[in-house]
C-alpha cells in the first residue's frame, strides 16, 4: 500500500531535549544496543557492546549529566534486554553475543539463571511472555527461536522454532503480545515477519511479506497491529488478521545497522527508531513521513556515528518521554507535550 499524496504529515507535538547523559568509558567500547524501561516505567536499564548493565532511576535522568545509578558487569556484549513482567523490577533478563540468555536479580546483583540453547551463535533479542512471565523466548543467528521456561533446567526447551526451513536465516527479534494474547512475533532475515500461537507453534499463524532486506524489529502496536522495520530503510504497520500492509515510513537512514524502534502504545500513536545518519526520528503511525527528528551533534556527516538504540517510557496521559541512545555510549532524553 503506498502512502496517499494528500497524506501531508502533521505534527501534533513539541519535543524538547531534557538530558544528555556521557558514559564514563571512551566512546569507540561503549555504543548502547539496548534501551529498556522496566513495567512502572520508574527505572531504566541499558546495555551493549560495554559489557555492562547500566540502571537509571527514570526520575533522575532530567537532571543527569554522567553516570547511572549503579551496573552490573556481565561476560559477554549484550544485544538484547527485557524486564520480567511480575518481578516487582526485580528481575532483567538479558540475550548476549555468546549465544547465552541470563536473568539478573537485580537487588543482589547477581545472575540467577542461565540457558544457552543457541549453540554459541549471537542471541539477538529475548522477550517474557505478559500472560505467563516464566516463559520466555530468544531469537539467534542460528536460524531458530526458542522458547523456554525459568522454572526449568537449561536445555529443556519448550519449543524450537526455524521460521526460514530452507535458508536457515537468522532470526532478529522476538515479542509477544504485550497485552497479554497468545501471539509471538519475530523478524527474520529473509525479508519476512512470523507469527506463532504459543499454544502450538508448529506452524506460524501468519506471514507477512513486503520489506526488501532483512527484517531487524517486530513490535506489537496493540494485539491486531504490528510494526516492523528493516534495513531496506523502512518500517511498516501491519494489520495481522488480514495480512494488510497498513503503512509504510521512510524518511530515515538504516541499510545494515540495528538502530532501534519502538512503539509508544498510549494516546499518541507513535513510533520512533534511529538512524545511520546521527538522528533520531518520530513517525505518527497515520502518516508515512516523520513528523520530527534530531541529530545527536551539530555535524553528523563528520563521523561515523548513528543513532542505535531508542524506547518510549509507557505512561498514561498527553505528555511522553523518548531515551534514543548513540554508537558513541551518549542517551539523550527528549520530552514531548502536545501543541495547543
Amino acid at each position: 500500500m503506498k502512502n496517499s499524496s494528500a497524506d501531508t504529515p502533521r505534527c501534533d507535538w513539541d519535543f524538547k531535549l531534557s538530558a544528555v547523559i556521557s558514559s564514563s568509558s571512551s566512546p569507540s567500547s561503549d555504543a548502547i544496543g539496548v534501551l529498556e524501561f522496566d513495567p512502572t516505567n520508574s527505572l531504566l536499564a541499558t546495555g551493549g557492546i560495554a559489557r555492562k548493565i547500566r540502571i537509571y532511576t527514570a526520575a533522575n535522568l532530567p537532571i543527569l549529566k554522567e553516570g547511572c545509578d549503579y551496573c552490573i558487569y556481565t561476560p559477554a556484549k549484550l544485544s538484547s534486554l527485557k524486564w520480567k513482567p511480575r518481578s516487582g523490577s526485580r528481575l532483567l533478563g538479558s540475550g548476549d553475543y555468546d549465544g547465552v540468555v541470563m536473568e539478573y536479580d537485580l537487588e543482589r546483583r547477581l545472575p540467577v539463571f542461565e540457558r544457552d540453547e543457541h549453540g554459541g551463535r549471537r542471541v539477538w533479542s529475548i522477550d517474557y511472555s505478559a500472560a505467563d512471565p516464566s516463559l520466555g523466548a530468544s531469537a539467534s543467528d542460528d536460524g531458530t527461536m526458542q522458547m523456554w521456561d525459568t522454572r526449568c533446567d537449561a536445555g529443556t526447551s519448550v519449543a524450537a522454532v526455524r521460521p526460514d526451513r530452507a535458508g536457515f536465516s537468522p532470526v532478529c527479534c522476538v515479542e509477544f503480545d504485550p497485552l497479554g494474547g497468545p501471539t509471538v512475533a519475530l523478524g527474520c532475515a529473509d525479508r519476512r515477519i512470523y507469527g506463532y500461537d504459543v499454544r502450538k507453534a508448529a506452524e506460524p499463524v501468519f506471514v507477512l511479506e513486503g520489506h526488501e532486506k532483512a527484517v531487524s524489529y517486530a513490535r506489537f502496536m496493540d494485539s491486531e497491529t504490528i510494526v516492523s522495520s528493516s534495513i531496506d530503510g523502512s518500517l511498516m504497520t501491519w494489520h495481522v488478521e488480514d495480512r494488510r500492509l497498513i503503512r509504510r515510513y521512510r524518511g530515515h537512514v538504516n541499510s545494515r545497522r540495528f538502530v532501534g524502534l519502538s512503539v509508544w502504545r498510549g494516546s499518541g500513536g507513535l513510533l520512533s527508531c534511529g538512524s545511520e545518519n546521527n538522528r533520531v526520528f518520530v513517525y505518527d503511525r497515520r502518516w508515512g513521513d516523520p513528523i520530527w527528528a534530531c541529530g545527536f551533534d551539530a555535524a553528523p556527516q563528520q563521523n561515523q556515528g548513528f543513532v542505535s538504540s531508542v524506547c518510549w517510557r509507557q505512561t498514561a496521559g498527553d505528555c511522553c518521554t523518548l531515551v534514543a541512545g548513540g554508537s558513541d555510549g551518549v542517551l539523550k532524553v527528549f520530552e514531548g507535550r502536545p501543541r495547543d
